[in-house]
């Protein structure tokens, strides 16, 4: 008997599994209607031999963004092609591109130019861009997702390329910028700011009504008929709904539920399947999370796990003494108390931990901290770092002194 016979004879509850996942773009996009027809509204100059305005993209992450860009890009296109308009859509992530070099060769690679993707000056790499789009007589529409993550490294191309077309005759540039940051133009250049943000576009978050239509619709294309129980989609929606409106996580708990429900060889996908996949993806991104922290917050993370064996709730102080201790086991110099104070925020506002600031009366006051996430799993994700390693060997000793009654301060 094969390894997989097992597998391929169980009940087959998905369709085409694929079109849950977010990188599918799906035809027809449920209450995105408004924004869909402001941005053609905003791009009909290219097919016209205007120039657009530059546009600026925001919304919270799951809010459809990228798949409304992605959709009107592909039709922006096919009607250039009908009509000879001469227009090219270039769509960036710039979490994967993250660099002017590498923004810039990835249009020229777009133009027909062959740029390697490191090794040039930048400048040379830009008036090679330049000087493609302007032969071309090429109309440009560079879309810049995850713009914030470029503005960190590579604030200058961004103004560039806002300012290109001031140096072009024969050829048009237009930018759409996408971000998740609402605050994300606070911390613009001004001279990029004045340019980028000519044409505004705001994505609200889904209700639970709207993230129910949208799993409705990709449901039809994913499973094979009856194989959901009642309540499954409302339930979904309404968690993610709970969560600002995420379209993503709605899809994912979806996913995973009737993934779940496959390997436990059910013929339906159930509410139960929905609870357990709820509980499956905070884990995953729990320590997903952790595997990125850096290493001082690694350590005091770790510091706090071995406290939450012994109790629930501890607070700032005794923390800090056990992070302090296994700082000197491994040979790492202990940061401040205010900078872990720091870390520990961080880690509040990521959900690693839940804090809440607590009066000691004329001792000031302190945080008190809770663990709510799978200690055991947190630990095991923070020893697969090699340096963190060597702390096993000190576990007891490490819980010894965490039982132990420490200052705050």
């Amino acid at each position: 008997m094969n390894l997989f016979d097992k597998v391929l004879n169980s009940v087959n509850i998905f369709k085409n599994r694929d079109v849950l996942r977010h990188s599918y773009a799906p035809e027809n996009l449920p209450h995105r209607e408004e924004q869909i027809r402001q941005l053609v509204e905003l791009l009909s100059p290219l097919l016209k031999g205007g120039t657009p305005s530059n546009i600026f993209i925001y919304g919270k992450t799951g809010t459809g963004k990228t798949a409304t860009v992605k959709l009107v890009l592909k039709n922006l296109e096919e009607v250039s092609k009908r009509l000879n308009a001469n227009v090219v859509a270039q769509y960036i992530n710039c979490e994967i591109v993250d660099t002017a070099y590498r923004v810039l060769a990835t249009l020229a690679k777009r133009l027909g130019k062959n740029v390697p993707m490191t090794g040039w000056p930048t400048d040379q790499v830009y008036e090679d861009v330049k000087n493609a789009i302007e032969s071309s007589g090429v109309k440009l529409l560079v879309v810049l997702d995850e713009i914030d993550k470029l503005v960190k490294r590579a604030e200058e191309a961004i103004y560039s390329l806002t300012r290109i077309n001031s140096e072009l005759e024969n050829a048009k540039v237009c930018i759409i910028g996408i971000s998740n940051n609402l605050k994300f133009k606070s911390f613009l250049d001004a001279r990029i700011l004045s340019s980028l943000s000519e044409e505004e576009l705001v994505f609200p978050p889904y209700n639970a009504l709207q993230l129910e239509d949208i799993l409705k619709q990709r449901a039809e294309m994913a499973f094979n008929e009856g194989v959901l129980e009642d309540g499954v989609i409302q339930l979904c929606a309404a968690i993610a709904a709970q969560e600002h409106g995420d379209a993503r996580k709605a899809l994912d708990l979806l996913r995973v539920s009737a993934e779940i429900a496959e390997r436990e060889s059910d013929s339906k996908i159930r509410i139960k399947h929905v609870r357990k996949a709820v509980k499956k993806i905070e884990t995953d991104y729990m320590v997903e999370t952790v595997r990125t922290l850096p290493l001082q917050t690694k350590i005091l993370l770790y510091s706090m796990t071995l406290i939450a064996e012994s109790r629930e709730k501890f607070t700032t102080g005794e923390a800090y003494c056990v992070y302090k201790k296994l700082c000197s086991k491994i040979s790492v110099e202990a940061l401040t108390q205010r900078r872990v104070s720091d870390l520990l925020s961080e880690l509040d506002s990521l959900g690693v931990i839940n804090s809440v600031v607590i009066s000691k009366g004329r001792y000031g006051r302190t945080r008190e901290i809770r663990i709510d996430s799978d200690v055991e799993v947190l630990k095991k994700a923070l020893e697969e770092d090699y340096r963190l390693q060597e702390l096993k060997k000190y576990e007891e000793e490490t819980k010894k002194i965490a039982k132990l009654e420490v200052f705050e301060f």
